[in-house]
């Protein structure tokens, strides 16, 4: 029998290729070589498998950013390196920008329905709101801007390349994956969300 993470695995696999309603546990129980039956021990429903796989990834993300060792760098060298690890997270882990899409679709039901949620993403506001107050105490940033804002341009910026990378590849005939075009793009987003806060409003 697999374990419970071997099923999250393969699970999150089947919901960022099919989606929630597409997802079939009874190909997830194949790939794991269990049942369904025990799929349904762990987790209680297809839904509830789903929601399982939704919070592990969001907390993936978040274990990663606690890596960054933030706090040991000036203001704005601490910014640009989060911006480049949200910028190379998700252009690498385009998996966890299909889910995030998904969940999207059903207007974000299943996230407003787990209890920790909130608590698990509490961590990047808190983290990205304390170099704001630096940067902005030593007259870096001169711009005064919430940390949800900035984290909302954040993950646009990097979302978008992602989440529409054949939509926009094929309406402009560029190649969004393509190594010059991505260390262009990166190198731009670091620099348009530092310059929006170097400059007062």
């Amino acid at each position: 029998m697999r374990t419970r993470q071997d099923i999250l695995t393969v699970a999150r696999a089947e919901f960022n290729q099919h989606g929630l309603s597409g997802a079939r546990v009874d190909a997830i129980a194949e790939k794991t070589r269990t049942t369904k039956r025990m799929i349904y021990y762990y987790f209680g429903s297809k839904e509830g498998l789903y929601s399982a796989v939704l919070e592990q990834a969001y907390a993936g993300i978040r274990a990663a950013e606690a890596t960054l060792s933030l706090d040991t760098l000036g203001p704005e060298a601490a910014l640009r390196r989060m911006i480049e690890f949200t910028f190379d997270y998700h252009e690498d882990n385009a998996d966890f920008v299909r889910l995030v899409a998904v969940e999207n679709i059903h207007q974000g039901q299943y996230m407003a329905r787990m209890e920790n949620i909130r608590a698990v993403n509490a961590d990047v506001l808190k983290t990205l709101g304390e170099i704001l107050e630096r940067g902005h105490a030593l007259g870096i940033f001169r711009r005064r801007a919430e940390a949800l804002d900035i984290h909302l341009m954040i993950s646009g910026l990097c979302f978008h390349r992602v989440s529409n990378r054949y939509t926009f590849g094929t309406a402009f005939n560029v190649d969004l994956s393509a190594a010059d075009n991505r260390a262009r793009h990166r190198a731009m987003v670091v620099d348009a969300v530092v310059g929006y806060l170097r400059h007062p409003a």
